[in-house]
């Protein structure tokens, strides 16, 4: 369990100062918890014993436990699919099979780490035909960004794929108006340039940043209004991207039939045009 997902367990527990605590951890996790418990305190506004009583309340030895466990989500954060192998739960017997298996216990941990309300939230966003949508991914994980993109055009109006280039992104960024959404996924491994842009896009654009990610979070969430921490290990070479697609399906199913209406012209009007283009 991480040091976020020990504190939203305790959520329900928290005192008021607690709750302060918290959520001054958690909005710029996990680097708050990486600096001194003095400044700590002054930022959340509590006392250093108020700290040291919330750290025991949440399962940790003390201040310093908790740090060391932040210090090494970042690290898994960073892990190469050389390092996964190595400490990874080998596959036997049926391969295909175990990684099918491994693959579901995924999208049952997904259906778990997003409430109903948070996935509402963004479908009400991705839906809202006053914004427009903006997506993209990291090296692997753009083909998640593309699919949400592809099918979110054929429901609506105004969305668009940023290209892989750094150099093209400017052109996107000037054309974000306040209260557009930025619908970004970066798994570990993460990239500092969709770090900048997310910043960028939040900051200087005012857009609705949502990220995709994992549960060490990548370094883009400080500037997130809405964080999907998808499970992606499988104690294989590779992370598995199967819930991150899943749940990705389901957003753009949700935006879809919400808008049945709207949805069924624009993919007759499509399949029109589609139809047209192949003829000429």
């Amino acid at each position: 369990m991480t040091i976020r997902h020990a504190i939203e367990a305790h959520a329900d527990s928290l005192t008021q100062s607690e709750r302060k605590l918290a959520a001054a951890l958690l909005s710029d996790y996990p680097y708050a918890g990486l600096i001194s418990i003095q400044e700590l305190a002054e930022r959340a506004e509590v006392s250093a014993p108020s700290i040291t009583r919330f750290v025991a309340k949440i399962g940790l030895g003390g201040y310093q436990e908790m740090q060391r466990r932040l210090i090494s989500e970042l690290k898994e954060g960073d892990r190469s699919p050389v390092e996964l192998h190595d400490g990874g739960t080998r596959i036997e017997g049926g391969y295909l099979d175990e990684f099918v298996t491994r693959a579901a216990a995924q999208l049952h941990s997904a259906r778990d780490a997003i409430t109903e309300g948070q996935f509402s939230r963004i479908c009400a966003l991705l839906g809202d035909p006053k914004r427009a949508v903006y997506a993209l991914g990291g090296r692997i994980s753009d083909t998640i960004a593309q699919h949400l993109s592809f099918h979110l055009r054929q429901a609506r109006q105004g969305v668009f794929h940023l290209p892989r280039d750094p150099e093209t992104w400017p052109e996107y960024l000037l054309r974000m108006r306040p209260g557009d959404v930025f619908f970004m996924v970066d798994f570990r491994r993460y990239q500092t340039n969709l770090a900048r842009l997310v910043e960028q896009a939040a900051r200087d654009r005012k857009a609705h940043v949502v990220l995709m990610t994992d549960k060490w979070l990548s370094p883009a969430t400080r500037h997130a209004s809405e964080v999907l921490a998808v499970p992606i290990e499988t104690g294989t070479i590779w992370d598995s991207y199967s819930a991150a697609l899943a749940v990705t399906e389901a957003l753009a199913t949700r935006v879809g039939e919400d808008n049945w209406d709207q949805t069924r012209a624009r993919i007759e009007a499509w399949d029109a045009a589609r139809g047209h283009a192949r003829e000429s």
